[in-house]
C-alpha cells in the first residue's frame, strides 16, 4: 500500500469510529457521551497520528492546509476519506437506531449554534496545530489527550446549544442518521470551515518562525 493510501485509509478508520461513537452515544442518550466521544478521538489520534496526522475532521485538515502542514494534493483526498468514514458510520447507525430529527434552527438558536460551532471548531483546530504540529512540541506524548479533552469540554459546554459537532464529517453523519435535520447542516459546515481557517491563520500569526 502506498504512503498516500495508508494516510487516507487511516483517516477513514479514525473518522468512522469517531462518528459512530457520536451517533451511538447520542442515540442511546449515554450520560457520559462527552467523555466517550473525547476518549475515542484521543485513542484514534494515538493510533493513527504517526501515519496521517490523525485529523478525522475536514475543518482540522483545512486548518493544517492553511498552516502549511498539509499539501494541497492531500486536502481533497483527506476530506473525501473522512466523509466516507462518516457515511459508513451513519449507515451502521441507521441500521441500529431509529432517530427522529428535531426542528431546524431559527432565530436566536440559529445564531447561537453558529457562534459556538465557530468558537469550538476554532479551539479544536487551534489545539491540534499547537500540540501536534508545532516545532516546540516534537514527539510529545500528550497531544491526543489535549485534543480529546478539547472535544469533551466543548460537548459539555455547548452540546445543548448546537449538538457540539465541531467537525463537518460528524455533522454529515448525524444528519444522515436523523439526529440533526438536513436544514441545519449549512450552519455546521459554514461555522466549522470558518473556525478551521481562523485557527490556521491564528497559528501562523502567533508562530511566524514555525513554517
Amino acid at each position: 500500500m502506498s504512503d498516500s493510501a495508508r494516510k487516507y485509509v487511516t483517516e477513514l478508520i479514525g473518522t468512522f469510529f469517531l462518528v459512530f461513537t457520536v451517533i451511538s452515544a447520542v442515540s442511546t442518550k449515554a450520560e457520559l457521551a462527552p467523555l466517550g466521544i473525547g476518549a475515542v478521538l484521543m485513542v484514534m489520534i494515538f493510533a493513527g497520528g504517526h501515519i496521517s496526522g490523525a485529523h478525522y475532521n475536514p475543518a482540522v485538515s483545512i486548518a493544517a492546509f492553511v498552516r502549511g502542514r498539509l499539501d494541497s494534493s492531500d486536502l481533497a483526498p483527506y476530506i473525501v476519506s473522512q466523509l466516507i468514514g462518516s457515511t459508513l458510520a451513519a449507515l451502521l447507525g441507521l441500521w441500529m437506531f431509529d432517530n427522529t430529527a428535531p426542528d431546524k434552527w431559527t432565530g436566536k438558536p440559529l445564531g447561537m449554534a453558529l457562534v459556538v460551532e465557530i468558537l469550538f471548531t476554532f479551539a479544536l483546530a487551534y489545539v491540534v496545530l499547537n500540540v501536534a504540529t508545532s516545532k516546540d512540541h516534537p514527539d510529545n506524548s500528550f497531544y491526543g489527550l489535549a485534543i480529546g479533552f478539547t472535544v469533551a469540554a466543548g460537548a459539555v459546554a455547548v452540546g445543548a446549544i448546537s449538538g457540539a459537532a465541531f467537525n463537518p464529517a460528524v455533522a454529515f453523519g448525524v444528519s444522515l442518521t436523523q439526529l440533526s435535520p438536513w436544514a441545519n447542516i449549512w450552519v455546521y459546515w459554514l461555522a466549522q470551515v470558518i473556525g478551521g481557517i481562523l485557527a490556521g491563520v491564528t497559528f501562523k500569526a502567533l508562530n511566524p518562525s514555525d513554517a
